[in-house]
């Protein structure tokens, strides 16, 4: 699977949950991939709910967002999340902007959230250092 997320945003994320520790290079290509993964699958529920309101469209509320948030406070750029969002849908689908943003959104925290665990598994691990094996460990322990 190509991935469409740049990893430098992801980077960030994981630093801003580091404190102290450095980040791999392969950790922040592992967070990508896996956020790609969830953002496709959060889709094709979106495009479900969107086919079950008779629309081609889909909207934050498809993402159960009713609030969305400004897209200048997201880390994750709005234009990779469109075509991760199309990756298992059809391209008979729009993506109108505010479910872009709310799939980052959404995504962005689902990156924190991992990025936290992370940390938390290379300090007990006594490494100074998040490195794949911390975002695949959290995987395998929480998904």
């Amino acid at each position: 699977m190509n991935v469409e997320l740049p990893f430098a945003p992801v980077d960030t994320i994981i630093r801003r949950n580091a404190g102290d520790l450095r980040v791999s290079a392969d950790a922040s290509e592992e967070l990508a991939l896996r956020i790609q993964e969830h953002g496709s699958e959060l889709a094709i529920d979106a495009a479900e709910r969107a086919i079950a309101d008779g629309r081609k469209t889909l909207m934050a509320s498809d993402f159960e967002v009713e609030t969305v948030i400004d897209k200048d406070d997201l880390e994750l750029p709005v234009a990779p999340v469109d075509r991760i969002a199309r990756i298992e849908i059809d391209d008979k689908y729009r993506v109108s902007m505010d479910a872009r943003i709310a799939l980052a959104d959404i995504l962005e925290d689902y990156a924190d959230n991992v990025a936290r665990a992370a940390a938390i598994l290379a300090h007990h691990a006594d490494r100074r250092t998040i490195i794949e094996d911390d975002i695949e460990t959290y995987f395998s322990l929480f998904e």
